[in-house]
């Protein structure tokens, strides 16, 4: 019988699955140029070739959180995932930086505080798909 712990792991791996996947499909759909505002000026690509290749990674990697279950592809897939959200922080930084209004962060204030959401992102990624502790295992 699956541990409450394992359980709340599972909702969060498709709650974040299905996070990424909305996530992914509005940056080819109604967001994509909101999208394009947390791509910084100075990066070396057309903002929207970075939005619709970062939408299909999300895709991908929501797609995948709601598929995958066994270990250790689950732990390496919460691992890629907490990649992604480090790799794309620095257009984050960027929209708060170069003061770029989108997704109601109007204000520098809102734009600093979203900051804030990456780490959890990372957080929530990881946690969601570990395994269960050493600990746990031994009490089964």
């Amino acid at each position: 019988m699956a541990s409450t712990s394992s359980v709340l792991r599972g909702i969060g791996q498709v709650a974040l699955g299905a996070a990424l996947l909305t996530a992914g499909i509005g940056h080819l759909t109604k967001a994509r140029k909101e999208f394009q505002a947390q791509v910084p000026t100075w990066f070396p690509a057309d903002p929207d070739a970075v939005v619709v290749g970062s939408g299909i990674v999300e895709i991908g990697l929501g797609t995948a959180l709601v598929a995958t279950w066994k270990q250790p592809a689950r732990r390496r897939l919460g691992a890629l995932a907490a990649t992604f959200f480090v790799a794309v922080f620095p257009g984050n930084i960027a929209q708060l930086v170069e003061r770029r209004d989108a997704f109601g962060l109007d204000t520098d204030r809102k734009r600093a505080l979203r900051l804030l959401g990456q780490p959890v992102l990372v957080a929530w990624a990881l946690a969601s798909t570990r395994s269960r502790s050493a600990r746990a295992k031994a009490k089964d």
